[in-house]
């Protein structure tokens, strides 16, 4: 099995709903997010995937979420803007332009010792 494996940070405001702590207030991360792709097999060129395209994939995802209030951006208008929560969408924003590849997981740090992983 092959994985290749890009990164990319933005900075973001959140607040968490019904968190009954601090983090339930306004506050900021500079986020940090690593995207796993995998696969059986390379291409006629000795490639999983180009990195290019991969990183590219991942900087349009989070320019959307970049310097943004990311409660007010669908969907997180209407769900938790957990780091749980943003690794799942950022795992499907991109999953649905890189087929038929694989995505192996979505990693999100809100600190340099603080992450959440999504995996399909």
């Amino acid at each position: 099995m092959y994985e290749i494996v890009v990164e990319h940070t933005f900075a973001a405001a959140h607040a968490l709903r019904n968190y009954h702590g601090k983090c339930e207030n306004v506050h900021g991360h500079n986020y940090r997010v690593q995207v796993g792709l995998e696969g059986a097999a390379l291409d006629e060129n000795g490639l999983l995937y180009d990195f290019v395209e991969l990183k590219k994939r991942l900087r349009t995802t989070s320019e959307y979420l970049d310097h943004q209030f990311i409660n007010e951006l669908k969907p997180f208008d209407s769900i938790n803007p957990s780091a749980e929560n943003i690794a799942k969408f950022i795992f499907d924003e991109i999953q649905r332009e890189i087929r038929p590849a694989a995505l192996a997981y979505v990693r999100v740090w809100e600190t340099d010792t603080s992450c959440a992983i999504y995996r399909p």
